[in-house]
């Protein structure tokens, strides 16, 4: 297991896994009022939370997806990825996609965190790209009839 270093300045729980087959924690709001999103209104909703990933480390910010069929709000940029030389608060830029006005209150669940390991690569410059059976065949075109 992969430790990270993690700064906590909200009274929350740290995120942790909820299940032994979880793939993301939680992120909980830290705000001082409760906070109402708009219909397709967009906004940043602090977390309190400081980390410092290893190279090699990305953090992405994804919708909670109860939170989305329920409310109506989702993650505006999904998935938000956390490079591993930043080090400033993780915030999470939410949009409120329902009709009606949604209230965003301290403490409440509003993303999940998913840590992954990435690689890097170095661009080949080249002529022509081996085949496929797919080739150039996009949107649609991976799955069979």
């Amino acid at each position: 297991m992969t430790q990270v270093e993690i700064i906590n300045k909200s009274p929350h729980a740290l995120p942790a896994y909820q299940t032994s087959g979880s793939a993301g924690m939680d992120l909980r709001a830290w705000i001082q009022d409760s906070i109402v999103i708009k219909p397709l209104e967009r906004m940043v909703v602090p977390t309190g939370l400081y980390i410092a990933l290893p190279v090699g480390y990305e953090a992405q910010v994804r919708p909670r997806s109860g939170l989305a069929l329920k409310k109506g709000l989702t993650v505006v940029n999904s998935p938000g990825t956390i490079d591993s030389d930043y080090r400033g608060e993780i915030m999470v830029g939410i949009i409120n996609l329902s009709t009606e006005e949604q209230l965003i209150e301290d403490g409440e669940r509003i993303a999940q965190l998913i840590v992954a390991e990435y690689t890097t690569i170095n661009w080949q410059i080249t002529d022509s790209l081996t085949d496929t059976d797919r080739g150039a065949g996009g949107f649609g075109h991976s799955g069979t009839k």
